[in-house]
């Protein structure tokens, strides 16, 4: 057996890129750290991409090359974010477009690719091994071992987490599937072979045979499925399939002579024919390569002789059973083909280091990209604490107390009876307050950047959903155009993909509620504004106006038997201010500890420590997770428990206060006193007007913060709808170049023949010289895109113009019968009246001679 009659993978083109620039931009743009420190380490790993991307020679220094810049790959994706913005081009090997590469700002994309040549450069290196002597099909077996364990590598543990909606044709699940069983098969074959050279029993050599025929199957199986696996590469794995079912069943029969078994031996060698004729059947066409066709040829020869000389000793001789196939025990496997995963691959972090095969890791000095994850994580987490379980409770507890001081008319009433005259002087403090914030211009500017903020972000939303709604269009038409059965691809709405059309639409009515939420919420908060607008006017006039506002009491003293019940009363909501003081003093020291909690040096020493502990682990943010933990614990538990002792404060305020209110009203009832309920009224309108001024103030800031952050939501969306919208179309287009393209019943192997009427006219030979026929594709030939020799037209014998032929009779001719014609023009009864033994004279003609012309 030859190389020829085993496949190789070819290798994936790249172009040259600078990869060192791109990385210091981003490092320039994401990091605190300056990009020359890294001198040294970008342009090592310019360099490394560079002997990588040229190692497409069938020589084991590529190994070394491709495996060096694969581990450095992988240790950066732990430093960088998988869309760094380098935009890689790679062409496909295998398929009918490798001449159109796919660009990808995509590090996974990348170190696939390399893997991909990785499997490639050992399929090649196994192909061109000496496989005529045993060591040499060791190592070729243990190469091909090697690229069907990359192959899978690459497929279980690198395409799922590629985030590529489609990946390319030639690295697909289905294809790299098939590869991976072809390359085993081809491994399981040398072991085949060896033991055939070691001589080993044909039991045992039956069983190898039969894995080798298993896993071609499996082969062309997964091939099927597979948009880029030609056919010559099915035929070849098919046939293949069928060459060693026979070899199983001749070997397995070679076993029962040896064990006078010669029933069996004649229905294994039946089967074994009928295996090897299966196998030369896909040899027609032309698709295979001719050493394969040679073993099938010579595999039934061999076959065929053995067979009858069973048949006739069991027919004369031995006279035993023949039983039918179904009965034939099934043959056992022995499978010495696995898939092998070379330990630089499978766990690079262990080859890299200043005296480590890699050489030094790059990049270490570099804050991990999961680091930075891990940063925002933390800050995330942390401001939700804060914001949501300890200040937002605070806050609703404080807007509860004020709705029971306002129930209570607290400190209207007060305020009316200890300054019948004037203002009082929290009421003062309350209108310089609001002089000095500028109370009205400022919420009015907070609601018309809340307008413009909404604006802005529906803008973008609608952007990226009218995309949407176009592609879907323009779907709905194409799928009426061509029908459902041609336009197979999924509907928009239910694109499975990772980032497709199902989780886009579902994100589009996410975020459709986020606005009706949001837009309710902003009236709720105008509506708030509108209420005490004239109010707030009044609060932040001069104190004549508010003077003016307020009437004046007819009473300038209190009555004596009042003041010990007005005493308790302001006792306790002093208290209750004081309260609301401390409160709002925590509040605001909170948030001051909260932004100024950097967590950057803690957490990069717990980097340092987990890079030390775990070497060979890359590192993510779920590792930080006991660390936010504690970290969270130890600083903001005692703000939460905070929270409940302020909460039981406030439950006995309330309930002080209200019992004192009971009072001074019992007390005011006793006496007779009616008060000033004017004055009164007015004077909580403006306390609560002032209150309701600062939940506005929160409401505002609270809004602005939402539109701020579902600015970036929508903007993500906008851009994650235009990138699948223009794949959806690039789809759209090459599924219709697909379906307009003709029915293979159409098409001809050869060019049609000219009607037989223009060979009459004309007799010109050199127009029937030969046409060209198809070439034949070899199996090994795979990718169009390499420099493949033309084959030449096989040349057809001249055929010479009928009209051109010596005599050549045409209709308007007539019979014209040999020799000169009779007088009389009665030759043809003459000739009839013949004598019957003579033969006839010329210019006669004998019925019994028949027609002859010219």
């Amino acid at each position: 057996m030859t190389t020829s009659n085993i496949l190789s993978l070819p290798f994936r083109k790249s172009t040259q890129i600078s990869l060192a620039s791109s990385i210091r931009q981003y490092i320039s743009k994401k990091y605190d750290q300056h990009p020359d420190m890294f001198r040294h380490d970008l342009e090592v790993i310019d360099a490394l991409r560079r002997d990588a991307v040229n190692s497409r020679d069938a020589h084991p220094s590529g190994i070394r090359r491709l495996q060096t810049y694969a581990g450095q790959l992988v240790w950066m994706s732990g430093k960088f974010p998988i869309d760094i913005g380098v935009d890689f081009t790679w062409y496909p090997a295998l398929g009918y477009h490798t001449e159109h590469p796919l660009v990808q700002n995509n590090l996974k994309y990348e170190l696939m690719n390399i893997l991909y040549n990785l499997a490639a450069l050992y399929s090649q290196l196994a192909m061109a091994s000496n496989r005529s002597n045993t060591e040499g099909l060791k190592t070729a077996a243990s190469y091909f071992s090697q690229a069907a364990g990359v192959l899978n590598y690459i497929k279980t543990e690198i395409l799922p987490e590629l985030r590529m909606p489609n990946p390319p044709d030639d690295m697909d699940e289905a294809t790299l599937e098939s590869l991976t069983q072809l390359f085993l098969a081809q491994s399981q074959e040398c072991f085949w072979q060896k033991a055939v050279m070691d001589g080993y029993k044909d039991a045992s050599i039956a069983k190898l045979a039969a894995r080798v025929s298993d896993l071609y199957n499996l082969a062309g199986d997964a091939a099927m499925r597979s948009e880029a696996i030609s056919s010559a590469w099915i035929h070849h794995m098919t046939a293949k399939h069928h060459h060693f079912a026979a070899a199983a069943q001749y070997r397995a029969a070679c076993d029962c002579l040896e064990k006078k078994r010669y029933g069996e031996e004649v229905a294994r060698l039946a089967d074994a024919v009928a295996c090897v004729n299966e196998g030369l059947r896909e040899c027609k066409g032309g698709y295979i390569n001719k050493a394969v066709v040679e073993d099938l040829q010579g595999l039934k020869k061999r076959v065929e002789h053995d067979l009858k000389r069973a048949e006739k000793d069991n027919d004369i001789i031995y006279l035993q059973v023949v039983p039918p196939k179904p009965e034939l025990k099934i043959l056992e496997r022995a499978n010495m083909a696995v898939a092998r995963v070379p330990p630089q691959v499978a766990n690079p972090y262990e080859y890299l280091g200043d005296h480590a095969e890699f050489g030094p890791a790059l990049f270490t000095k570099l804050v991990p990209f999961s680091v930075h994850v891990a940063v925002s994580i933390y800050e995330e987490r942390r401001d939700r604490l804060v914001n949501n379980n300890i200040v937002a409770e605070l806050e609703t507890m404080t807007d509860k107390l004020h709705e029971i001081l306002s129930s209570l008319n607290l400190p209207g009433s007060l305020q009316a009876l200890e300054k019948p005259l004037g203002l009082p002087g929290s009421l003062v403090q309350h209108a310089d307050e609001i002089r000095q914030a500028d109370a009205i211009n400022r919420l009015q500017r907070g609601l018309t950047d809340i307008e413009k903020l909404c604006a802005s972000d529906k803008m973008v939303f609608e952007e990226g959903k009218a995309l949407l709604v176009a592609e879907e269009e323009e779907d709905k038409k194409l799928r009426l155009k061509h029908g459902t059965q041609r336009w197979q691809r999924p509907e928009s709405r239910v694109e499975p993909s990772r980032d497709g059309g199902a989780r886009l639409w579902n994100q589009a009515a996410e975020i459709d509620g986020y606005f009706a939420s949001s837009t309710s919420s902003d009236a709720v908060v105008r509506d708030k504004f509108a209420a005490v607008k004239d109010t707030l006017a009044i609060l932040a006039g001069p104190d004549r106006g508010i003077m003016d506002y307020i009437p004046n009491s007819r009473k300038t003293e209190v009555p004596e038997l009042l003041k010990p019940a007005i005493g308790r009363l302001r006792g306790v909501y002093n208290d209750i201010l004081r309260l609301e003081s401390r409160r709002r003093k925590r509040v605001e020291s909170l948030r001051a500890r909260s932004r100024a909690d950097d967590i950057k040096a803690d957490i990069l020493e717990e980097a340092a420590r987990l890079e030390r502990t775990y070497p060979n682990t890359p590192i993510v943010p779920a590792h930080f997770e006991e660390f936010f933990d504690k970290r969270l614990d130890r600083l903001y538990e005692p703000e939460l428990e905070v929270v409940e002792k302020e909460r039981a404060d406030q439950e006995k305020a309330i309930a002080d206060i209200q019992r004192a209110n009971r009072e001074f009203e019992a007390q005011k009832r006793s006496i007779g006193e009616k008060g000033n309920h004017d004055r009164e009224k007015a004077l909580q309108r403006l306390d609560n007007a002032y209150y309701k001024y600062k939940e506005i103030v929160s409401n505002v800031e609270v809004g602005r913060k939402f539109y701020n952050d579902l600015s970036r939501i929508v903007e993500g969306f906008r851009n994650q709808a235009r990138h699948w919208v223009n794949e959806r179309r690039k789809e759209a287009r090459a599924l219709e170049d697909e379906i307009s393209m003709p029915p293979l019943a159409s098409l001809s192997l050869n060019p049609p023949q000219s009607p037989p009427t223009k060979s009459y006219e004309n007799p010109d030979p050199a127009s029937y010289y030969t046409q060209a026929q198809p070439p034949l594709v070899e199996a090994q030939i795979q990718s169009w895109a390499d420099n493949v020799q033309q084959q030449q037209p096989r040349p057809i014998p001249p055929v010479a113009p009928v009209a051109a032929m010596q005599g050549a009779w045409t209709p308007d001719m007539g019979i014209r019968f040999s020799g000169p014609p009779a007088a009389g023009g009665n030759t043809t009864s003459q000739a009839g009246r013949q004598g019957g033994g003579k033969p006839p004279a010329r210019g006669t003609w004998d019925p019994n001679s028949g027609i002859r012309f010219g």
